[in-house]
């Protein structure tokens, strides 16, 4: 094996042999689509295509219409379970998982035996990415059960030759345990659920160097290549801490950081990828932000293309570092389209605050960012609530000292005046899987 590249020759293609190989998967599984999807045909025809359109670079996937999420769900629910997306019959399917169901109803995905097989080759080619070796012990703390990242980089991981400890979400004392018993060398999970973590092991008095760990990859929501986030798991579990994204609706864990951290790796032998605007829906520049959009190439049972993940990133494709070819996203997830939050003209995103309380020894990584309207003033406010580290204790001026600090690294991140408040250490709940740290009371102004 490569000591840097699981397939050396596909992550290194040049983008001409790349981009054509893409042009001929696509065309492939357009027509794929049409012939053989309800869903698709209905859908297609509807934006104007009696037949499968001409197909003769990556580029030409703008000539069909976008999918949403909206879709796939009112398809499901009209023909439940699996709507009549599927482009094989459901005697193929063998197996199902979902989404989570964090914005709204769960999407169910099958899986045929051929995208089993291609999904485990790409998980694998990522965690090797991420510096997985053969020998490594992995602590899975991604959730088990229909969570699609669980179960697939168990499996993925064992298929290197890794010895697999699948503790899954939540099992706190467990993880513990292992992790200074066993002393795991590597560690799935959340960056929220690592966090977490981190705290408990300082508060036991646990040195991060007296464990084994050498690597964390961490997913499932943004947050791992926030600066100040990556800098505090890096510091509190003493690893090498690395980004890692993917979509239960396509590939759970299709897009990797390397060892240069220089943005997250996408499979493009196995997918397109454009940024789009998320109002013109036209494409951004190489390095502005827009919304992700996914075309899957390679998916069997229920392919999804053009597929609007609402999760925004800047794409660029010069060649990495590292030496890989293939588009990436530096910054890793920016966030997602429905986080953003507008307050008084300003507008920003909740990784820039986390960026921002996680700058400040002082205060515990956890943080609630609360929205309310004041009638009076008939104005929308925002107030971030912060601990204190154990061990820290302020008050009067000192306290009065350091919530101004706090306000100013929050206005220097996101241009907009923010109240701070001081809660006591230990009062905000931690997340085992994936965080929610937005708490909207406004009410629509009633006039």
């Amino acid at each position: 094996m490569h000591p840097r590249y699981l397939d050396p020759e596909i992550e290194t293609l040049p983008r001409a042999r790349l981009e054509k190989l893409q042009a001929e998967k696509l065309a492939s599984q357009v027509a794929r689509v049409i012939a053989k999807s309800p869903f698709y045909r209905a859908k297609y025809a509807a934006a104007g295509f009696s037949a499968s359109p001409r197909v003769a670079a990556p580029e030409d996937v703008r000539k069909l219409p976008i999918l949403s999420k909206s879709e796939l769900r009112e398809a499901q629910a009209a023909k439940p379970y699996f709507g009549d997306i599927a482009t094989v019959p459901a005697s193929d399917f063998i197996e199902t998982l979902s989404t989570t169901g964090t914005t709204g109803r769960p999407f169910h995905c099958v899986w045929t035996k051929n995208d089993l097989a291609y999904t485990h080759a790409v998980m694998r080619r990522t965690v090797w990415t991420m510096g997985i070796r053969p020998g490594d012990i992995v602590q899975i703390g991604f959730a088990y059960g229909l969570f699609v990242a669980g179960v697939n980089v168990h499996l993925a991981c064992q298929q290197l030759g890794c010895l697999v400890v699948p503790i899954g979400a939540t099992n706190t004392e467990r993880h513990l345990e292992y992790l200074t018993g066993l002393k795991s060398t590597a560690l799935f999970a959340t960056p929220s659920f690592a966090m977490y973590l981190a705290e408990r092991l300082k508060e036991a008095g646990v040195a991060p160097e007296s464990l084994g760990l050498r690597i964390g990859c961490f997913g499932g929501e943004p947050g791992t290549a926030v600066p100040a986030t990556r800098a505090k798991l890096e510091a509190g579990l003493g690893l090498d801490a690395r980004d890692y994204y993917g979509l239960a609706e396509i590939c759970p864990g299709m897009s990797p950081e390397c060892e240069a951290k220089d943005g997250i790796h996408f499979c493009e032998d196995h997918a397109i990828v454009e940024v789009l605007d998320p109002e013109t829906k036209e494409p951004v520049a190489d390095g502005e932000v827009g919304v992700l959009v996914v075309t899957d190439l390679s998916r069997e049972a229920v392919p999804l293309l053009r597929y609007w993940t609402n999760d925004l990133v800047r794409l660029v494709r010069e060649r990495c570092a590292c030496g890989r070819t293939h588009a990436r996203a530096p910054g890793g997830i920016v966030g997602r389209g429905d986080d953003r939050i507008n307050l008084k003209g300003a507008k920003f995103y909740p990784t820039q605050v986390e960026n921002a309380v996680r700058a400040f020894a002082e205060l515990a990584p956890e943080f609630r960012i609360v929205l309310a309207h004041d009638a009076a003033k008939r104005a929308d406010n925002c107030t971030v609530r912060v601990e204190l580290a154990p061990g820290f204790a302020v008050a009067g001026e000192a306290h009065a000292t350091l919530i101004e600090r706090v306000a100013a690294k929050l206005r220097a991140e996101t241009g907009s005046g923010l109240a701070v408040e001081i809660v006591p250490t230990g009062s905000l709940e931690r997340a085992m899987t994936k965080s929610k740290r937005v708490i909207d009371n406004r009410k629509p102004l009633v006039r």
